[in-house]
């Protein structure tokens, strides 16, 4: 049976290292994926290495280098939510966790993906991951889908445990060194990748496993 993947992520880039594999995979498979991004990271520091965007420019630019990674990636439908870069953690709750719920009452979806909250970093990050978990274990039991979160913040698994999802990419490093690449504001893939190929051993370690723990609503 086919799936609706449903990925809520705060910005443009979110995507690029920890669930681009596992989303080519799912692509591959058939699957039909919606990319939900809150923001247009139109507020992130980096601006290309050296700088080609500005902060006029910025927003625009990383719109662009967003859809070019779902392309990589062969992700079908990118919603842009339209919220303030770094402004997700003061956003008004009801209207975040409404425009979450809009989502899920039009896709269905039967796995969402998003950050675990308080365990990956960033405050924008925190802010998605609760809102999701929020609306989420508003549904009953009997529609609720599993929400699989990413969590990287330091010493996170003395406390939510070892992952409960892992997923061997190492078939999927060509679309997610592409997701990667997209992304030239963020990284210096001469730097990150250098010129290795996706098949080499030092990148299949490196980026070959996605993790993910199942939120416990019970």
């Amino acid at each position: 049976m086919k799936q609706h993947i449903l990925v809520v992520l705060p910005h443009p880039d979110d995507e690029a290292f920890g669930v681009s594999g596992t989303l080519a995979m799912h692509v591959q498979q058939g699957d039909r994926v919606t990319y939900a991004c809150l923001t247009l990271g139109e507020m992130g520091r980096n601006m290309g290495i050296p700088p080609f965007a500005n902060r006029v420019t910025l927003p625009q630019i990383r719109k662009q280098e967003l859809e070019e990674s779902c392309r990589a990636i062969g992700i079908q439908d990118l919603r842009l939510l339209g919220f303030h870069d770094k402004m997700i953690e003061f956003e008004e709750q009801e209207l975040l966790d409404a425009v979450i719920d809009e989502l899920i009452q039009e896709l269905r979806p039967s796995l969402i993906i998003t950050f675990f909250p308080g365990y990956s970093v960033h405050p924008d990050h925190d802010a998605c991951g609760a809102a999701v978990i929020r609306t989420v274990g508003k549904l009953s039991k009997d529609e609720r889908p599993p929400v699989h979160c990413i969590a990287f913040s330091k010493n996170h698994e003395q406390a939510i445990g070892k992952p409960t999802v892992i997923n061997d990419v190492r078939s999927f490093l060509k679309q997610k060194m592409a997701s990667i690449k997209a992304h030239r504001t963020q990284f210096k893939a001469a730097e990150l990748l250098g010129n290795k190929e996706p098949n080499s051993k030092e990148l299949q370690e490196r980026f070959g496993t996605e993790r993910f723990w199942i939120y416990p609503f019970e």
